[in-house]
């Protein structure tokens, strides 16, 4: 409804309960069913004395839950009644379950939030939410106050999938008042899938181009089941920066293994346009391959030189199991954004490489 003025203050409209005067007593508390109540100011109620109603503020005053009357009262007057007109901090208390979606559509700013839980002086503030039958339930609390904490968690843009948990993603501003996106994140040991890339028919390079940046300070590439075209040949790999591939003679490697009856294996060079994992030969029959592990640290780091490290196992081109360790440099600074990988002699056939981020 419309009104000209002040908006009028509405609340909840009580009687108190009859009160005996004492003589000589001009302070009473005020109460409701047994229970102390406050107005919200003198203004805001209606007092009957001897059947004469008081001026609010000058015949009576209110403190809290008392009233005091501006003389002393004797024996014979006669509290008639005090209205209370509402409160504009006391609503009444609405019944069990009878509060509905509607009234509780609250609204945020951009300086307030919609609904907020306070704590008691001595409990944090609480959100419970309980089950169909409200005989148990979980609980959100606040951090304790001693932590001093006022930072914001925005949920996920992002669809809901499975097998993954929740991670903070990025932070605007900082401090104990920062606000963190979340996002759904891959779960298990830390690696998170970026890419897979499939090899089916013969390609001389493989190359994976996007998804080493800034974003994770080291990567992990699996190479799983690659089988070359042709017998005998080793893997080999170079580096992408924002200029396009890498091919100066500034590569170095060097690889240390066993082969399956025991046999030292081990590699090595300086000075190489390209790092090779392996001493030995790939096999190319058809149930022959290699896998292969690589870490690819702080790629886009421009003070260090470029390192990887890891590990190759595989079928040699005489049948015989093969592991190898290795570890492969860069003489330059310059940040990497991909890698190549190819044979030293002919197209690899299958592969499946897949790219993670090592949080």
């Amino acid at each position: 409804m419309a009104y000209i003025g002040r908006e009028p203050q509405v609340g909840n409209f009580q009687v108190c309960d009859a009160i005996s005067v004492v003589n000589g007593q001009a302070a009473y508390t005020m109460q409701v069913g047994g229970a102390n109540v406050s107005p919200e100011t003198a203004n805001h109620m209606i007092v009957s004395l001897n059947g004469i109603i008081q001026a609010p503020g000058t015949s009576y005053t209110v403190s809290g839950s008392t009233i005091t009357f501006a003389s002393n009262l004797a024996t014979g007057d006669v509290i008639n009644f005090i209205h209370i007109l509402g409160s504009v901090l006391d609503l009444g208390t609405p019944s069990d379950a009878t509060v509905t979606n509607a009234k509780t559509n609250f609204v945020s700013t951009s300086s307030a939030a919609g609904l907020q839980i306070k704590g008691d002086g001595t409990t944090d503030g609480t959100l419970q939410l309980n089950c169909s039958q409200n005989s148990h339930g979980v609980k959100i609390a606040s951090p304790a106050h001693s932590a001093g904490q006022s930072y914001t968690l925005t949920l996920p843009t992002g669809n809901v999938t499975a097998d993954k948990f929740l991670k903070v993603e990025s932070v605007s501003g900082s401090g104990t008042t920062g606000i963190g996106q979340l996002s759904f994140a891959d779960a298990g040991g830390g690696l998170n899938l970026i890419s897979t890339t499939t090899v089916s028919s013969g390609t001389a390079n493989v190359d994976i181009t996007s998804g080493i940046d800034s974003t994770y300070k080291n990567y992990q590439i699996h190479v799983i089941n690659l089988h070359p075209s042709n017998d005998g040949q080793k893997l080999q790999m170079r580096f992408f920066n924002s200029s396009g591939i890498v091919t100066a003679s500034s590569y170095g490697f060097a690889t240390d293994g066993r082969r399956e009856e025991n046999t030292a294996l081990s590699h090595a060079g300086s000075s190489e346009s390209y790092i090779r994992f392996s001493n030995q030969g790939l096999g190319y029959d058809n149930d022959e391959s290699a896998s292969i592990i690589i870490n690819l640290f702080n790629p886009s780091d421009t003070t260090f030189q470029k390192t990887i490290q890891g590990n190759i196992v595989f079928i040699n081109d005489s049948g015989n199991m093969c592991v190898e360790h290795f570890g492969g440099t860069y003489d330059g600074t310059f940040a990497v954004t991909g890698v190549r990988f190819y044979m030293t002699s002919g197209n690899i056939d299958s592969a499946i490489i897949k790219l993670y981020g090592i949080s």
